[in-house]
């Protein structure tokens, strides 16, 4: 054993003690834990709001509601089934359409859900703002790029005036007979009118984007992702199908409900007067910017069905009783729908 004294073995070093434990201090900016607070006021108030415009428009236009639903309570229930039938497939013809006018596949519940919710937008808003915002909401949710889904939308508002007026071409070619009322042949004021409303309008876009720079770069990326998907979309048949023939199936299918509800009234007209009425009417003055096309669309299509031999009380009851079927009873369930889509961050 070694003889070295024991105080020359080398003691452990003392343990340290322990750091006193940080204390956190407090941020300077306590915004960001209130966010989550702010934001849930913000969606539940988007959430309301579609409730609440649609409160203030049956305020103000009560009355049309109440004679519309006092007339379709006198008719023929069989007929307004089948009304309200062709009311239900317009919303699936409108959801056909937005999948065909984008590659990407969308959700089939959601995306009827959100065109039945778009409806609603659309009733509240003019020139189809409401249900054009709605459903870019609704495709940037599924994560689709800001410009693929604007060129979608730019296609869709293209193709559904083409494919009305190809119906329009095939009615005037099969019933020939119908067209002989020379009053409903604009005259050269209202066409030199509609002609510069529309050059003005092209003339205006092309004015903001040629002198407006921040406006080029998304109008070029728009063009090109349109152009590109163009080509892509009508090399596919199914979304050919889809896009076509759901805008052609449109004008038919509101006719259709016109023709329904009209027939349950007593109008004395055939399905292809009415389609054919409406057809006129909506070409005519389907550009007047109002919601939903409600007002001149109207004027325009009584005045038709009664140049085609309706009585006017008739007519006028049954644009009313379309408007009530069409606009008012799913205005509610669609303003339901869109709060429950935007509560739920689907928009």
């Amino acid at each position: 054993m070694s003889s070295l004294p024991l105080e020359s073995v080398p003691r452990a070093l003392p343990t340290p003690a322990p750091a006193p434990p940080l204390t956190p201090v407090p941020s300077p900016d306590p915004a960001p834990a209130r966010l989550p607070s702010v934001g849930r006021p913000v969606r539940w108030a988007l959430t309301l709001l579609p409730l609440l415009l649609i409160a203030v428009w049956a305020a103000a236009d009560w009355r049309t509601v109440r004679d519309g639903t006092a007339r379709l309570a006198t008719a023929d229930p069989w007929w307004l089934l089948a009304a309200v039938l062709c009311t239900c497939l317009g919303w699936v013809a409108a959801a056909c359409v937005r999948q065909g006018a984008i590659p990407d596949r969308l959700p089939p519940g959601l995306l009827l859900a959100s065109q039945f919710a778009a409806g609603a937008a659309n009733h509240v808003l003019p020139a189809s703002i409401g249900a054009h915002a709605v459903t870019l909401r609704f495709l940037q949710g599924r994560g689709i790029p800001l410009a693929r889904a604007t060129a979608s939308l730019a296609l869709y508002s293209l193709v559904r005036p083409v494919a009305k007026t190809m119906v329009l071409l095939v009615f005037v070619v099969a019933y020939p007979e119908l067209l002989h009322l020379g009053e409903l042949v604009p005259d050269g004021r209202t066409m030199a009118l509609v002609a510069g409303s529309v050059a003005a309008g092209f003339g205006t876009a092309a004015l903001l984007v040629t002198t407006v720079r921040p406006l080029r770069r998304p109008a070029a990326d728009c063009v090109r992702t349109a152009l590109t998907d163009v080509r892509l979309l009508h090399r596919r048949p199914a979304r050919i199908i889809a896009l076509w023939g759901g805008s052609a199936a449109t004008p038919l299918l509101q006719g259709s409900v016109i023709a329904t509800v009209g027939f349950s009234l007593g109008l004395p007209l055939s399905w292809a007067q009415v389609v054919l009425a409406l057809l006129l009417a909506s070409t005519a003055v389907g550009a007047v910017p109002a919601p939903g096309g409600i007002g001149p669309v109207d004027a325009a299509l009584v005045f038709t069905m009664v140049a085609f031999g309706a009585p006017v009380g008739i007519a006028a009851a049954t644009v009313v009783g379309y408007r009530v079927l069409t606009v008012w009873i799913p205005l509610l369930p669609g303003a339901l729908v869109l709060s429950a889509l935007v509560h739920r961050r689907v928009l």
